[in-house]
């Protein structure tokens, strides 16, 4: 397993930045490097909080004479300069990536985010595919597993993961997969896992796709979705779907102790485009929380172009039923004033009521962004916004000024 030291995110961060986009031996490099300073309302202890921001995300390829090596790396740090919580740091995936060995084995090292059917996670190991031996390919991956708290990084030793896959590979219209993912802990096996994710496009317009989660230990299907996308022309999309969750926790967790019950969810969408100008959806959604506990949910949309460079956008959602009730609306504007100057804004207002003693309660949000394109390569983002929950908070301003350059 490889274990990624955190010290090596300055480095990295500094260096990427450095490095010219092409050199004389044709290395390859790409991304985005992003300064921000952002505010906020500390939930934890109500109080304003201040601080930079360096985020970075390149990729460099042309490494080897046949391009089949390139190193991916995403990181952020940060110094708040106001309530002192000082500096921080964290580094999302560092990782070389080594593709057709033999023709026939990917092979990727180092801190990267791997999804499997049977559950995914943020690893410092390792992940090899095999394929072009037949219409099922394979694929394997374990290390140690990285997950991170408000204040960094909460891995203890002894944390891994491990999983496995079979995968269809050379039919364009079918996704299939098969995998099995285990977690573990100082206390041993936390989570055992099987999974299968399938998806298949039918006459042109219609595609049908479902994925399931099996819990080993509960013998519970923890998860469970079928759905079906029709396109019926080029104007008109219904979708209807069918969710089943049953919550489960580590086996080595107090969590796993409770009682919980079953979700399931059934929905139905549909998306229609007018014409030019204006676009309407609507959805359904049925929640069944268990123990005659039910929920309704109803939706309807509409997106108004009056001229070229304004987008209008109006939401309206209702929801009676179990766990309260709620009525609201949202107003989303987007005005391309130039080519490179943007300006956005919008505000949602929710009336809810948690519960049937209590009375009515609103809440509302408000924001305005825009971006500058300063050239091809730098841009200027701005956002501001404010939440207002009535018998909770009056205002809480937050917002985002960053600086981006693309490489």
């Amino acid at each position: 397993m490889v274990r990624m030291p955190k010290r090596l995110l300055y480095p990295l961060l500094g260096a990427a930045l450095l490095m010219p986009v092409s050199t004389s031996w044709a290395l390859e490099l790409h991304g985005r490097s992003s300064t921000q300073y952002l505010w906020f309302n500390n939930i934890f202890n109500d109080k304003k909080q201040a601080e930079f921001a360096q985020y970075l995300q390149f990729s460099l390829s042309d490494i080897d004479p046949d391009k089949k090596l390139t190193l991916h790396g995403y990181g952020r740090i940060s110094q708040d300069v106001m309530n002192g919580e000082g500096f921080g740091e964290r580094l999302f995936y560092l990782y070389a990536d080594y593709r057709d060995l033999f023709n026939k084995v990917d092979i990727r090292a180092g801190r990267q985010f791997v999804n499997y059917a049977a559950g995914s996670a943020l690893i410092d190991g390792g992940m090899v595919d095999l394929k072009n031996v037949g219409p099922v390919a394979f694929s394997v991956m374990g290390g140690r597993n990285v997950y991170y708290g408000i204040d960094g990084e909460l891995t203890h030793a002894g944390d891994t993961v491990f999983g496995a896959a079979a995968y269809l590979t050379g039919y364009p219209a079918t996704d299939a997969e098969i995998s099995y993912f285990v977690k573990r802990d100082n206390d041993g096996i936390a989570r055992e896992q099987i999974g299968a994710m399938f998806r298949q496009y039918l006459f042109g317009g219609l595609k049908l796709y479902g994925n399931t989660r099996f819990d080993m230990a509960s013998e519970n299907f923890d998860e469970i979705l079928a759905g079906a996308k029709y396109f019926v022309n080029e104007n008109l999309v219904l979708t209807g779907e069918w969710f089943q969750s049953y919550p489960t926790f580590d086996y080595t967790s107090i969590y796993s102790v409770f009682a919980v019950d079953r979700y399931q969810e059934g929905s139905f969408r549909a998306d229609y485009t007018i014409n030019h100008m204006f676009a309407v959806r609507g959805a359904y959604k049925y929640q069944d929380f268990g123990e005659n506990t039910e929920g309704h949910v109803f939706e309807a949309g509409l997106k108004v172009r009056p001229i070229e460079t304004l987008m209008l956008d109006f939401g309206y959602d209702r929801r009676h039923g179990y766990a309260g009730d709620l009525d609201g609306f949202t107003v989303d504007a987007q005005y391309d004033v130039t080519p490179n100057l943007q300006l956005a804004g919008g505000m949602a207002y929710d009336v809810y009521k948690k519960d049937s003693m209590t009375g009515d309660t609103n809440a509302q949000s408000y924001w305005l962004g825009t971006r500058y394109r300063l050239n091809k390569t730098m841009s200027v983002d701005a956002r501001v916004q404010d939440n207002i929950n009535v018998g909770h908070f009056r205002h809480d301003w937050s917002g985002r000024v960053a600086f981006n350059y693309d490489f």
